[in-house]
C-alpha cells in the first residue's frame, strides 16, 4: 500500500473537563494534550503526513500549543469534522487513513502497527479492550446484571483504507449522528477488525482523568539526563547559526553542515538521553549529504527517536560561551526557536551564556563553544506502553 496519512480530530470545546482551554489544547504530562498524539503519529515511520481538525477560530490555539502543522477546519459534530479531515486529503489519494481522537493523548506505536497489519486483510480495524467491570442497569436502584461476555471498550485511532471510509461518510444519512467512524463503515457492509488496544487510550473526558492519565504515563517512565559539547570555529565570510537563528556578526561558524554550535551540543544531549549514540554516528562529516545542511534537521531527528520510543521532553538547557557576539539581544529569539522545533513551551527551554574572561580559544574570539544538558523520560526497559 502506498500514502497513509493520520487525521487528528481536534475540533471540540471540551467544556467538561474545566478550565479556560479546550481540553485538546490544554496542559497534561507537560505539555498540550494535542501535542502528545501529534508527536506520536508524526514520528511513526509508516506514517506520511498528520493532519488535525480543529474548531472555527482554533487557528490561534493550535498554534501556540503545536506549532506550525496542516490543519483543517472540522463542523458542528464529530462525525462531520472527521468528513472534512477526510475531504481535505482526498487530494493525495492516500491508501489508508487513521482517525484519532485528541483527547487519547498517550498514543503506543505497537497499537499503530497492529491497526496497520490489519487492513493488510480488512478494510478496516479499531483498538479494543474487553469490558472488565460488572455492568448492570439501573437508575436510582440497582437493576440486572447485563452479561459482559463479547462486550469491548472502542478506542481510536481507528484505521480504514481510505477509500472505504470515504465512501461510507459520503453515504451517511447528514441527519443521523454516528458514535464513531467504524460504525459507519459496518453499516455500509465494510468488516471491521478488533485488535488488542491498551490502557494508555483511555479518552481524557473528565477533570479527574487529567490525573489518571497523567498517573498511567508516569509508571511508564523514568527519566534520564544526558549532556552535549560542541566547539566550531569562527571564520569570515560564514553565516552564523546560533540556536537556529541567523546572528548578525562579521564572522560565522565554519562546519560541515551550517555548523550551529548550540544545536549540535543540544542534538547530542538528547541523542545521550536515548544511548543512540552522538551526532556524528546519525550524520558523519564525510557523507556529502549533509555539507550545508540545516543542523534543526539534526535536532528534529533526536526528538523523533526519542517520540518513537514513547518518550517526552521535560527541559533542555544550554549554555553558549563566547566573547562575541552579544547573546543576551538573541536570547529570546533562541529560546522560542528550540521550543518551537522541540513542540516545547518556552518555560521548558534555558539559555544562558557566558565568556572565559579572554582566556583560550573563546576568549581570543577564534571560536564559539557550547553546554548542553537535557532531561528526558523514556520507557522504563520492558514496561513501556506499547
Amino acid at each position: 500500500m502506498s500514502k497513509t496519512i493520520a487525521l487528528i480530530v481536534a475540533a471540540g470545546n471540551g467544556t467538561r473537563i474545566g478550565g479556560t482551554l479546550p481540553k485538546q489544547f490544554a496542559p497534561l504530562a507537560g505539555k498540550p494534550m494535542l501535542a502528545h498524539s501529534l508527536a506520536a503519529l508524526r514520528a511513526h515511520s509508516a506514517i506520511d503526513e498528520v493532519v488535525v481538525v480543529i474548531g472555527a477560530g482554533q487557528d490561534a490555539l493550535l498554534a501556540a500549543a503545536v506549532g506550525e502543522v496542516r490543519h483543517v477546519t472540522g463542523g458542528a459534530t464529530r462525525r462531520e469534522s472527521a468528513h472534512n479531515g477526510l475531504e481535505t486529503i482526498k487530494a493525495e489519494a492516500p491508501a489508508r487513513v487513521l482517525i484519532h481522537d485528541a483527547a487519547r493523548p498517550f498514543l503506543p506505536p505497537a497499537v499503530i502497527d497492529r491497526l496497520l497489519a490489519a487492513l493488510e486483510t480488512t478494510p478496516g480495524a479499531i483498538p479494543a479492550l474487553p469490558v472488565a467491570d460488572t455492568l448492570a442497569r439501573g437508575g436510582g436502584e440497582l437493576g440486572d446484571i447485563v452479561p459482559r461476555d463479547g462486550l469491548w471498550r472502542v478506542q481510536t485511532p481507528q484505521a480504514f483504507r481510505y477509500d472505504a471510509i470515504l465512501d461510507a461518510h459520503r453515504r451517511w444519512p447528514t441527519q443521523e449522528e454516528a458514535t464513531d467512524d467504524a460504525q459507519m463503515l459496518r453499516r455500509f457492509g465494510g468488516a471491521v477488525t478488533l485488535v488488542e488496544g491498551d490502557i494508555m487510550l483511555d479518552k481524557v473526558t473528565y477533570p479527574a482523568d487529567i490525573a489518571a492519565a497523567e498517573a498511567r504515563q508516569a509508571a511508564t517512565l523514568i527519566s534520564r539526563s544526558a549532556t552535549g559539547f560542541d566547539v566550531h570555529r569562527l571564520e569570515a565570510g560564514e553565516e552564523l547559526w546560533l540556536g537556529g537563528v541567523l546572528i548578525p556578526h562579521d564572522k560565522g561558524l565554519s562546519g560541515h553542515s551550517d555548523a550551529d554550535v548550540a544545536l549540535h551540543a543540544l542534538t547530542d544531549a538528547l541523542l545521550g538521553c536515548t544511548g543512540e549514540g552522538d551526532i556524528g554516528t546519525h550524520f558523519p562529516p564525510s557523507d556529502p549529504q549533509w555539507k550545508g545542511a540545516a543542523s534543526y534537521k539534526f535536532l528534529q531527528h533526536a526528538a523523533h527517536i526519542i517520540a518513537e520510543k514513547g518518550g517526552v521532553i521535560d527541559f533542555v538547557d544550554l549554555t553558549i560561551i563566547c566573547e562575541a557576539p552579544k547573546i543576551g539581544p538573541h536570547r529570546a529569539a533562541i529560546r522560542a526557536r528550540i521550543a518551537e522545533l522541540l513542540n516545547l513551551a518556552s518555560e521548558q527551554v534555558s539559555i544562558k551564556a557566558t565568556t572565559t574572561e579572554r582566556l583560550g580559544f573563546t576568549g581570543r574570539g577564534e571560536g564559539i563553544a557550547t553546554q548542553a544538558c537535557a532531561t528526558v523520560r523514556l520507557p522504563l526497559a520492558g514496561k513501556g506502553t506499547a
